[in-house]
């Protein structure tokens, strides 16, 4: 019996991609659940255009990966019989290959229980060249398994049971679209590096700005050309994969003025946000109290952050990692 396929996806104000989005995972999906967290910017109204949409409300105030999946897994077992679950964001689509390809048509025969890992083509902000990143287990043939991740940001978007089979897919790849509006991508992970801070107090800022810096220490001869037949394929399909849209302002940006005003700025000093002016930016939305927002580090804190920038790209060097340690150590990094 040929399972139903699912595709779960959180949104949060991603009307910039999302009717792409839409667009393509209507090619294969028979149902899309969108699990709306409380978006201001239209996301809601591009989604209730799509017959295949199901919409649901997200209603947390905060960020919390596990609850979120859960969320789209309960709500896709409300659909009877066999389910093939995919879990992508809506900054990601399929390679169109998935068409036509025999990777697909096996999936749908695994046995329920199964994992399938994807891998990223993430994508550059000239839309002609990428790099491939890591495998990650987006596919999942339902057999009922609990949602048991815990860790509030990066966790599994699927149910992970020990023991089950998990395949590789390596034809269909994932694409990426998030380094293709670059201002967008760092407000991204400006958010997720205070979100870390206040999470996760024992993380050092040395390795939270490795992290989310990451795509800085890409090697060249990792960068390559996107194949023509992906961006022709698609326009044949009528799906424009070749632009984005850039936001002069959006909701990470809002989230990290929250974070001063609650916790203050003095806990987020040693991360590398204050490339931004955020008082300027809260006076742009009419807050009151504007010192809380002024970049309280110091001339050592911005050497260190200038270091680490520059180092980047020679991060795998034993020597550099040998530096981030006397960074933490002598410095509390």
């Amino acid at each position: 019996m040929k399972p139903t396929i699912i595709c779960l996806t959180p949104v949060r104000n991603e009307a910039w991609i999302l009717d792409r989005f839409l667009k393509a995972a209507s090619l294969w999906a028979d149902y899309i659940i969108i699990a709306d967290q409380m978006s201001t910017d239209g996301s809601r109204e591009i989604a209730q255009k799509y017959s295949k949409v199901i919409l649901i409300d997200n209603p947390s105030e905060t960020f919390n990966e596990p609850d979120r999946q859960k969320l789209l897994i309960t709500e896709a077992r409300k659909i009877t019989g066999p389910r093939l679950l995919i879990t992508l964001d809506a900054d990601e689509m399929f390679t169109p290959n998935l068409l036509i390809s025999i990777e697909w048509k096996n999936m749908l025969r695994a046995n329920p229980g199964t994992i399938f890992k994807f891998q990223w083509a993430n994508f550059r902000q000239d839309f002609k060249s990428m790099w491939f990143g890591y495998y990650f287990p987006w596919g999942y043939m339902d057999d009922g398994f609990e949602h048991n991740e815990h860790k509030l940001i990066h966790t599994g978007r699927i149910p992970l049971p020990l023991g089950h089979e998990e395949i590789t897919i390596n034809e269909i790849k994932v694409i990426h679209f998030q380094f293709t509006v670059w201002e967008r991508m760092k407000s991204k992970h400006r958010f997720y590096q205070c979100f870390e801070v206040l999470n996760f107090p024992g993380k050092s800022a040395v390795d939270i700005f490795r992290q989310y810096h990451h795509m800085l220490a890409i090697p060249k001869e990792q960068i390559i050309q996107i194949p023509e037949d992906w961006i022709r394929k698609y326009n044949e399909l009528g799906i424009d994969i070749t632009t984005s849209q850039f936001e002069p302002f959006n909701w990470f940006d809002d989230q990290i003025l929250k974070m001063m005003e609650q916790y203050g700025s003095l806990i987020f000093k040693q991360i590398a946000i204050w490339d931004v002016d955020w008082v300027e930016q809260a006076k742009l939305l009419g807050k009151k109290n504007l010192e809380q927002f002024k970049n309280p580090g110091t001339r050592i804190d911005r050497l260190i952050q200038g270091w680490l920038f520059k180092t980047q790209s020679k991060v795998n060097k034993r020597i550099y990692k040998r530096i981030d340690k006397i960074i933490k150590i002598l410095f509390h990094y």
